[in-house]
């Protein structure tokens, strides 16, 4: 007989663990002294500490290991047990090869999306119509995660890719009460249903806009970028159009945001007739 600690070191389990298994009936002493509470343990359960660790290793819980050291075991019950863990197996390869797929995609993706340390230059550019479903609202300051994080719903609700990239138009500020008018557009790939406040229609084309690729925090009212954008405008000789919106679209899904920051391009409408310095 081998006293608790003289087994743990011989099998290469502690203490602690012996105890334990003890508690759940997976392996109990061969004897206890009932005067002092010592554990003994035989030497051929040697062998079943290392049927058990053998079936750890394989993946099985203490439960169904318990279920593999009974006497009475049947075959067709121990085949059943490895027919249910090969199942499980493989649905978790299965679970593992998507995640795996996503990440690769994620990588790819990194690859097309430019550094938020690159500062782009301010460029003029054009933007064609293009189906989209929208909800306007006026909104406090700090409300506009809501409005998009709706959009989103929506849009999804109806079997449409809520990751495409989404536009926010800044159409009018109420300095009274410090709401935003403020506007939420995802492109469809064809036409849903209008339900409440949501609008499916085709976001109309702008002929001429600045336009300024930029870190953006995507859930912020405000960009900060706008003024700048603006001044290079008057200095360059072109003039705010001012039936059209600023847009800002969000050039990357919420998914594959890193840190608060995220790649998103403000476009601001040029009027027709202003033309730049010679």
């Amino acid at each position: 007989m081998l006293k608790i600690g003289d087994f743990a070191k011989r099998s290469g389990v502690s203490v602690k663990t012996l105890r334990y298994y003890d508690e759940l009936g997976l392996l109990k002493p061969a004897r206890v002294d009932e005067r002092s509470g010592y554990r003994y343990y035989s030497a051929d359960q040697l062998l079943t500490i290392k049927r058990i660790a053998y079936f750890k290793e394989e993946g099985f819980t203490l439960e169904q290991i318990r279920t593999f050291l009974n006497e009475d075991t049947s075959s067709p019950g121990v085949k059943t047990a490895l027919f249910s863990k090969h199942s499980e197996l493989k649905n978790a390869i299965h679970e593992a090869q998507r995640q795996l797929d996503e990440i690769n995609e994620r990588i790819n993706q990194l690859s097309d999306i430019k550094s938020l340390d690159e500062v782009s230059q301010i460029t003029v550019r054009s933007e064609p119509s293009v189906l989209v479903a929208s909800l306007r609202d006026q909104i406090p300051m700090d409300s506009l995660c809501l409005l998009l994080d709706e959009i989103k719903q929506y849009v999804r609700k109806h079997g449409e890719n809520e990751n495409h990239p989404l536009t926010v138009l800044w159409h009018q500020r109420n300095p009274e009460n410090d709401l935003v008018d403020v506007e939420v557009a995802i492109p469809l790939s064809k036409p849903i249903p209008e339900i409440g406040k949501v609008r499916v229609n085709w976001l109309p084309a702008i002929q001429r806009a600045a336009s300024l690729v930029h870190a953006c925090n995507p859930y912020a009212l405000y960009c900060p970028k706008i003024s700048h954008v603006q001044a290079w405008m008057i200095s360059n000789g072109y003039l705010q159009s001012p039936q059209e919106a600023i847009r800002e679209i969000i050039m990357t899904p919420d998914k594959n945001m890193y840190g608060r920051l995220q790649m998103a391009e403000l476009l601001i409408p040029i009027q027709a007739e202003s033309t730049i310095f010679p």
